[in-house]
């Protein structure tokens, strides 16, 4: 049966379903970038609340890109309920079904109602799931003005195309209303995300209203978080098995792990859900527990993509299976990653590069290499990059991460000679695929000169030593080869040599 508000009833008992009613709620938050991640972490803390009678918020979905429309529609036909289906590594199956959104806008056919939505005095949060590279800035950190959507939303305001027109467009009209502000919540993998999300709308606004500038600098909070969640794309099996073994027809099902971690700075002036009785972590300051998260979970994820994909593997599962993998990872995380995080309240470094191993190796996860590494060069400047930059600062190993990158390089190489059986999906795929080309010809420092990736890494002759030796290992030997060259054996390598 196809899922929606009416079916409920003649679900199996097996499966927990909404035990509130939606009819009679309000959106107070407006949740923009409706993707999976977003439903199976922030949407189902508050379904958590909602089942246990400790609120009555819910969420107003919200889609700019033209591919929202297709989230949209199949929302909107089941009544915006969806099945969140959780793997847990011994093979048992746990699905929900999450009711927390009871609405939904595509912006894009609905400007003026999604201004009015925003506007709305009983929306207090807008929360921001838009990637890392939705945020417009270049690799120092400058909003990029001269980007065609921002200059389309500075001459159209009233038809938005981005989030900074659209937050700037509800803004002005709740200042001229008098209407408290909504705080902005971004929960995107980028290090003091609230802050970014700070600067980056007020780069836009300056640029068109300075005035609604200084009215957001003064009443708009921006609260940093930092969320934890590996959510894969879910794939034709995973929804085959909904309806085979529960009769359950959903073209919105999401899968994910157990673990979910969420930690929030306690910075909204105008109200919010009590999500600390249903364990997220309100804390003074975020900064440690993001860079925790960044340098070695994402990081962790990037750095087994970029080198299992090479290898051969499919998935992060089938990354971690493999010894040499598994045991460069640890090294990577324990040599070039923790000496830089120190000491972090309530954590034991430790036990939690435990559990992200736990959580990598789990086989029913089946997270797609292709997706990890997709959009490469918006996360690596992020999640990757400054640790090595840490660590030629200290002149400390930089082995492990520099590998990776090369690693990267190798990809787009093979991948622009037609040599990669995968999809790569990169906003600057085709500048880098050219660079990647030339690097293997008679300009070997093309790929890393690009400074809208590597920025100031371009500077450091360690790096770029460091760099071409890698590469050259993975050209000549392949890249697991080159692993025990560079990193388990160098000494009898140097000897080699």
């Amino acid at each position: 049966m196809q899922l929606n508000q009416d079916n409920l009833e003649v679900l199996p008992s097996s499966i927990q379903c909404p035990l509130y009613n939606r009819d009679e709620q309000k959106p107070s938050i407006v949740h923009i970038g409706v993707g999976g991640f977003h439903r199976a972490h922030q949407a189902f803390f508050l379904d958590e609340l909602l089942n246990n009678g400790l609120t009555d918020w819910t969420i107003c979905g919200m889609g700019l890109k033209p591919e929202d429309n297709l989230i949209y529609k199949a929302l909107k036909e089941q009544d915006y309920l969806y099945t969140l289906v959780v793997k847990h590594s011994d093979n048992a199956i746990c699905p929900r079904v999450i009711g927390s959104i009871v609405n939904y806008i595509f912006v894009p056919d609905n400007h003026a109602s999604a201004i009015e939505k925003l506007s709305d005095p009983q929306v207090k949060i807008v929360s921001l799931t838009i990637t890392e590279g939705g945020y417009n800035f270049d690799t120092n950190g400058y909003f990029i003005i001269g980007n065609p959507d921002i200059q389309w939303d500075i001459h159209h305001p009233q038809m938005p195309k981005t989030v900074f027109g659209l937050l700037a467009a509800a803004l002005k009209i709740r200042k001229e209303r008098n209407i408290p502000a909504f705080a902005v919540l971004s929960c995107d993998n980028i290090q003091h995300n609230g802050d970014v999300a700070k600067k980056m709308l007020l780069s836009f606004t300056d640029a068109v209203d300075t005035v609604l500038s200084e009215w957001i600098q003064a009443n708009v909070c921006f609260p940093n978080s930092m969320v934890d969640r590996i959510t894969p794309v879910t794939t034709e099996n995973d929804s085959k098995l909904l309806n085979e073994k529960y009769g359950i027809e959903d073209a919105c099902s999401v899968t994910c792990e157990p673990f979910i971690q969420w930690v929030l700075e306690d910075n909204f002036p105008n109200g919010r859900p009590a999500w600390e009785k249903v364990g997220v972590q309100f804390v003074p300051n975020i900064d440690p527990y993001e860079k925790m998260k960044i340098r070695l979970l994402n990081a962790g994820h990037s750095f087994l993509g970029l080198i299992g994909s090479l290898a051969g593997y499919d998935t992060i599962d089938e990354s971690m299976n493999d010894p040499l993998l598994q045991k460069s990872l640890r090294s990577f995380m324990d040599e070039e990653v923790t000496p830089l995080l120190g000491a972090i309240e309530g954590m034991d470094l430790e036990e939690y590069k435990n559990s992200l191993f736990r959580r990598f190796e789990n086989p029913n996860i089946k997270d797609q290499l292709t997706r990890i590494c997709s959009e490469s060069s918006a996360k690596l400047p992020k999640f990757l990059i400054p640790t090595i930059l840490e660590q030629l600062e200290r002149n400390g190993p930089i082995r492990y991460g520099v590998l990776a990158l090369a690693a990267w390089c190798r990809t787009l190489e093979l991948y622009g000679a037609g040599q990669y059986p995968y999809p790569i999906q990169d906003a600057l795929l085709e500048e880098l695929t050219e660079a990647a080309t030339l690097s293997a010809g008679d300009q070997p420092l093309a790929f890393i000169e690009k400074q809208a990736v590597f920025g100031p890494l371009s500077h450091s002759f360690r790096w770029e030593e460091t760099y071409l030796s890698s590469i050259h290992a993975i050209r000549t030997y392949g890249v697991k080869d080159a692993i025990l060259r560079l990193c388990v054996y160098p000494q009898q390598a140097c000897s080699e040599k």
